[in-house]
């Protein structure tokens, strides 16, 4: 394939990326309105209308400048409020509640790749509908495993950070729960030195062979890269 313009990285990875975020968040609501905490319906979070969900710098802002000077593009969503008091077991239902987002990302990684394999199969018949959507498939199924593997890493304010928390003493809880506010510095810190892309690489790249259509995700991936 030949190198992509500006225009089509954007047009391939936009799609992904929003419903990455977008439904990352819902689920959140969706289960903390399952386990007693209406906050987010009430809000009218709990949708996959990407428009409530959306941060100007997060969704739009910062994954066009990546997107633009490395190739490579994240974001996020506007977070979904959580009032921790209105669950019935606070602790226990927060975690599960964090790990809400997550899981719903790997389920859309798993939906991204049935879809690359029947766009797979489409490209002797349909090539100009099949290859734009083998291109977003693949983007769909990295950005969702980037997200989640993100997301896992046991530093609150992420999701990961706060499924550790329910499982830790009450002691200890209130120890570990203090590095909050300092969470995104020691993101930046672990982004920064490398040790995030050396951590998340394996999971993202292991992830990936167990789903459906993985030797064509590896096999294309390349091309979503300069």
């Amino acid at each position: 394939m030949e190198e992509l313009t500006l225009v089509q990285r954007i047009a391939i990875w936009a799609l992904p990326l929003i419903f990455a975020v977008t439904v990352h968040e819902a689920a959140h609501g969706w289960v903390a309105d399952k386990l007693g905490d209406d906050t987010a319906r009430r809000l009218g979070r709990i949708t996959l209308n990407p428009l409530p969900h959306i941060d100007p710098i997060g969704t739009l802002l910062v994954p066009i400048l990546m997107l633009t000077f490395t190739g490579f593009l994240i974001g996020w969503a506007k977070p979904v409020p959580v009032a921790v008091r209105r669950l019935r077991s606070p602790k226990r239902d927060m975690a599960i509640v964090a790990a809400a987002g997550p899981g719903v990302n790997l389920l859309m990684a798993f939906l991204w790749s049935l879809i690359l394999l029947l766009a797979h199969n489409l490209v002797h018949t349909a090539q100009v509908v099949a290859i734009p959507l083998l291109l977003m498939a693949v983007a769909g199924v990295f950005v969702n495993l980037v997200l989640m593997a993100i997301n896992l890493l046991p530093v609150p304010p992420l999701d990961g950070g706060r499924v550790l928390n329910g499982f830790l003493p009450a002691g200890l809880s209130q120890l570990y729960m203090k590095i909050e506010p300092y969470g995104l510095f020691i993101l930046i810190a672990l982004l920064i030195t490398g040790v995030v892309g050396a951590i998340l690489g394996p999971i993202v790249v292991g992830t990936v062979q167990l789903l459906p259509g993985s030797a064509q995700v590896l096999g294309i991936l390349p091309v979503l890269f300069p």
